[in-house]
């Protein structure tokens, strides 16, 4: 999808539609702006549903306070202002009430970012402004204050959380990794001890996954690889929808029949994902233009490795991932469907992924289907695109239902006699 080309009050109201879809505001909460290329500021209104606003309803402010519209701008006008005055980098902001962040904001602590490699990179550094009254000079002069600091994410005493970046959607992204950061460290202090990563494996993690390939032009493109295309971007709009990963994260792929493979671009916005922002791998050439996935090397030895594994998905599902971030194990021998489907889901550390591809491409066989790798993701393999998926979802539901069942007692696994009559029965 071509952002560039949607007009600001189309992309407002296509933004405040995903923040409130997804439970990240109230019917009268969080608003959204962007400033124009002539100065015009576009905000969304004060005291309209959020959950049906229209193009129609978006306010513009011209550079002399004329304000045409239907409706008052947002009581928060003074601080988007305030904002972009500071920082003229920052076209697009975002302000809302997710109850993760909410929740640290309440008790006045910024989430850690450093949970997963390239979410850091994503939110920016992050700071706290101090508690004012909503929609007051005061606020607005604490908000921009943070900004003019360089800090693109600012988290509000008692309030919320405000996010600019250089257009609206860059915005969202951030703003969507930081509300994950907060409910992966709100879930993941249930089960365990949390080891967020260190700067120096953030910084070996953004080195070393440049993905270097020759370019070759996709000049014919096969009925098989169109199917495939299709079924990824349906797949890949499923699992964002269901939150299995976010809009800047997550990797799908899938093998054709002559042995090279479909993988999805790098740091494309996965809601709006197209046929033709897939990329097509053959060998150690890539499609023309395009920027793979950077564990499309996993991918790769993974396929040339496991003849029978036809999809690849790289994700990181919020549930599953309080066991990549902490010190506690994975067991799938909760119920009978769990452990048909997930079987020994084995843990490697951080890194592994993308310094020993090789390694870690070796793990899987018949009883290791699913791959967990310290503070990055979960990798599941399947014999098709729907396979691979399914394994997502129930590990991830799996995963829930253990985190869950913390507040309740002692979970009872499975015994090995009962794993012993699974395997019979089901021939594994």
């Amino acid at each position: 999808m071509n952002f560039e080309m949607l007009h600001p009050a189309d992309q407002l109201v296509m933004l405040m539609e995903r923040v409130y879809n997804y439970g990240m505001t109230t019917t009268s909460g969080g608003n959204l702006s962007i400033l124009d290329e002539n100065g015009d500021i576009w905000i969304t209104p004060g005291s309209v549903d959020k959950g049906s606003l229209t193009r129609a309803d978006i306010i513009q402010v011209k550079p002399d306070g004329t304000i045409i519209g239907p409706h008052k701008p947002s009581s928060e006008f003074p601080v988007h202002e305030r904002i972009y005055r500071t920082r003229p980098d920052i076209k697009g902001i975002l302000h809302a009430h997710p109850p993760a962040l909410v929740a640290f904001s309440i008790v006045r602590k910024i989430p850690e970012t450093n949970l997963i490699p390239n979410f850091s990179q994503v939110c920016g550094t992050v700071s706290m402004a101090p508690y004012d009254v909503p929609g007051s000079t005061g606020l607005s002069i604490k908000i921009a204050a943070e900004f003019e600091k360089g800090h693109n994410c600012v988290v509000l005493e008692n309030h919320g959380v405000f996010v600019g970046a250089a257009d609206i959607f860059k915005a969202f992204m951030a703003f969507e990794t930081l509300d994950y950061c907060a409910r992966l460290q709100i879930e993941a202090s249930k089960i365990g001890t949390i080891h967020p990563l260190s700067e120096k494996h953030v910084m070996i993690s953004r080195e070393k996954q440049n993905v270097k390939m020759g370019e070759f032009i996709n000049s014919s493109i096969s009925s098989e690889e169109k199917a495939a295309r299709r079924d990824m971007c349906k797949f890949i709009h499923r699992a964002y929808d269901q939150e299995l990963f976010t809009s800047a994260q997550g990797t799908f792929s899938v093998k054709l029949p002559d042995g090279s493979f479909i993988i999805t671009p790098y740091q494309k916005d996965r809601k709006y994902l197209e046929e033709g922002d897939l990329v097509r791998i053959i060998g150690d050439w890539k499609e023309e233009g395009k920027n793979p996935s950077r564990s499309a090397i996993l991918h790769k030895k993974i396929y040339e490795k496991h003849p029978e594994i036809n999809s690849v998905i790289i994700a990181h599902a919020p549930n599953i991932m309080t066991f990549a971030v902490t010190d506690a194990e994975f067991d799938s021998r909760t119920i009978p469907e769990s452990y048909i489907m997930l079987r020994n889901v084995k843990k490697v550390p951080f890194g592994a992924s993308f310094l020993q591809p090789d390694m870690v491409a070796d793990m899987f066989d018949n009883m290791t289907p699913i791959v967990l790798v310290d503070n990055d993701c979960v990798i599941v393999t399947g014999s098709s695109l729907l396979n691979a998926f399914d394994k997502l979802e129930v590990i991830e539901y799996s995963a829930k239902a253990i985190v869950a069942s913390r507040s309740l007692g002692e979970i009872v696994a499975i015994s090995d006699d009962e794993v012993a009559d699974l395997r019979k029965a089901f021939k594994f």
